[in-house]
């Protein structure tokens, strides 16, 4: 799969009408779910396993998405394939008292994962440029360079993580007007889904061009070289599972993680410890 065609480019323009919303032909779903996808999963699961031995990198993933996009299915279909003692989500809600009480990325910082981890954020601090944006949420103090500077601190932020070993990777699952209306009458007219309904997500698609105008700064003024977005198409999921899993699996490629080798001592004592093991369960059989 040629990835680069969902990657924004740095510095360019960014218009969500010339980026497509859904799957590519050239795939079947059929070939995706029983074949494509179940290798990917497992050659993921290979590659952290490593990164959890090796512990010196990490990686961040960050989920953006209009409501009913993915996001969670996502998680649920890619992300739980991979070892939970090396993967933890973090799901930012509204900000408590304490963190309205420090600045918008102190939340944020503390949940970024450890080496030899993998961190999801299901919403991130993504949300202060675009939800606050969009509702005027933020008093600005009459500086209109006010959202140039948290781009800004952004970029800076993320550049500090990958000077540290921790990758960030970004994802914006892209879906349709249309299609994200289907879905939330399904949480209407299934019973089923009625858990997911919420009032504010058909309420918050009154606003869907100025989510757009504020989504387009967004992937404008933050993909980097170092913490790139990619805008996937989400009107078909398991297209979208595909797209993710990919650029995960290149991901790990590049970081090319490698489980420790012994010392040359530890290595020298390896039968030594073998003799050691077999002696005691001989010993236990003739008490």
């Amino acid at each position: 799969m040629d990835i680069k065609k969902y990657r924004v480019k740095p510095n360019k323009n960014v218009d969500l009408e010339k980026f497509s919303t859904k799957k590519d032909d050239s795939y079947s779903k059929k070939e995706v779910k029983e074949e494509i996808l179940p290798q990917n999963l497992e050659k993921m699961f290979e590659f952290q396993e490593k990164l959890y031995a090796e512990n010196k990198k990490g990686i961040l993933v960050v989920l953006q998405a209009m409501d009913a996009a993915g996001k969670d299915s996502l998680v649920k279909k890619v992300f739980t394939a991979l070892n939970p003692a090396g993967c933890k989500v973090t799901s930012f809600k509204q900000p408590s008292t304490e963190e309205l009480d420090h600045d918008y990325l102190w939340r944020i910082t503390k949940a970024t994962p450890a080496y030899g981890e993998v961190g999801i954020f299901n919403r991130s601090h993504y949300e202060d440029v675009l939800v606050t944006r969009v509702h005027n949420l933020v008093n600005k103090k009459n500086d209109d360079d006010f959202w140039d500077k948290r781009f800004e601190d952004i970029n800076a932020f993320e550049k500090y993580l990958d000077n540290n070993g921790i990758k960030v990777v970004k994802f914006f699952l892209h879906v349709s007007k249309d299609e994200q209306k289907e879905r939330l009458l399904d949480r209407i007219n299934l019973e089923e889904k009625h858990w997911k309904f919420a009032a504010s997500d058909i309420l918050e698609r009154e606003n869907w061009d100025d989510y757009h105008r504020a989504y387009e700064d967004m992937l404008e003024h933050t993909s980097t070289d170092y913490a790139p977005w990619y805008v996937v198409p989400a009107d078909n999921k398991w297209y979208t599972r595909l797209v993710v899993s990919e650029v995960m699996l290149d991901l790990f490629k590049q970081l090319d993680p490698h489980t420790p080798k012994l010392s040359e001592k530890e290595e020298s004592q390896l039968e030594k410890w073998k003799k050691v093991l077999m002696e005691q369960d001989e010993k236990n059989e003739n008490l």
